[in-house]
């Protein structure tokens, strides 16, 4: 215990507290920007086990922000560079690594064992499915998202509020690091708080940090934090996100990219229709509808058109993520 004994100093930790640490066993979804801070934090206090789920390979453009790695590991795949440095830095910690995407049909499997579930991927598919999943299983889900010089942090499921309680509604425009943007100690910042809230998790202190969210924005320098225990569950099931695999022949696939963006879709057996175009499209009968576009955005705009007109037994797929 002597590496661990500046923490277990403190009240809220001590040796049952660090004991806790050891047994912990995390699902870490992302080997990014968020990761290069969250995971050498966890791994430094001691957490036990982390499965860590990325399908990506380091690039130059990654490295002002994933400081997990070096140079030489551009091309490499992140989540086996990531368990080789971890590895380093405690080796009394398992990391698992996955070198591919958390999906609908994965994600059960990628959860076994675990106590807590952590969303670094910055993708709201993902968390979308993830937080889905942890209100199936009774898992906290913590997670953190950050763009430009702003993002959150906040802890969801497992007794407290899904991501769906406090955000039912995906944003009218969504942008990532790639298109908008964000700067390395933005994510850092939003990094490590998400750490703690994960080891406050594991260690059950009071108050929880399920069911509370901390906002950060570092271009006017605004913090604040505020609980969302009440947050009411959407009635509507809606924002259900599958994958390729989950396809059946009795749905109807509306590809919502054109040919120029998607010249080959899901599948051969699909309808290709705009979002302006399905306000006036006389949908025939189905099974199930499934709204297929590149991030899930557009398909979540297209399942808001169509429950306005009454439909429902709707999913979507990302296909750029799947």
């Amino acid at each position: 215990m002597q590496r661990y004994q500046r923490q277990m100093q403190l009240p809220e930790i001590g040796e049952q507290g660090q004991r806790r640490l050891q047994h912990a066993k995390l699902l870490v979804v992302g080997a990014g920007g968020l990761s290069a801070t969250l995971l050498p934090q966890l791994v430094g206090a001691g957490i036990g086990q982390i499965r860590l789920y990325d399908a990506d390979r380091v690039a130059l453009h990654n490295l002002h922000r994933q400081t997990l790695f070096r140079q030489q590991d551009i091309g490499k795949a992140k989540a086996l560079c990531a368990q080789a440095h971890l590895s380093q830095c405690n080796s009394d910690v398992l990391i698992e690594p996955e070198v591919t995407h958390i999906t609908a049909s994965t994600v059960r499997h990628a959860l076994r064992d675990c106590d807590i579930v952590v969303d670094a991927a910055d993708n709201f598919a993902t968390t979308y499915l993830l937080s889905d999943t942890c209100v199936t299983h009774g898992l906290p889900l913590i997670s953190a998202s950050a763009l430009g010089t702003q993002g959150y942090v906040g802890g969801f499921c497992g007794g407290a509020p899904s991501y769906k309680a406090l955000f039912p509604q995906l944003p009218d425009m969504a942008g990532n690091c790639q298109s908008t943007g964000v700067m390395g100690p933005v994510v850092a910042c939003l990094a490590a708080i998400q750490a703690q809230m994960v080891l406050s998790c594991v260690l059950q202190n009071t108050p929880s940090p399920l069911g509370s969210l901390v906002r950060c924005n570092f271009s006017n320098w605004q913090f604040s934090q505020f609980r969302f225990d009440s947050a009411a569950e959407p009635i509507e099931k809606t924002l259900h996100f599958i994958d390729r695999a989950q396809l059946v022949q009795t749905d109807l696939i509306v590809e919502l990219r054109d040919r120029t963006q998607a010249p080959t879709s899901v599948t051969d057996t699909v309808v290709r229709m705009s979002l302006q175009g399905l306000e006036q499209w006389t949908i025939p009968a189905y099974q199930r509808l499934v709204l297929v576009c590149h991030t899930g955005l557009r398909a979540a705009r297209a399942e808001q058109l169509l429950r306005l007109r009454g439909l429902d037994n709707i999913v979507l797929l990302a296909a750029g993520e799947a």
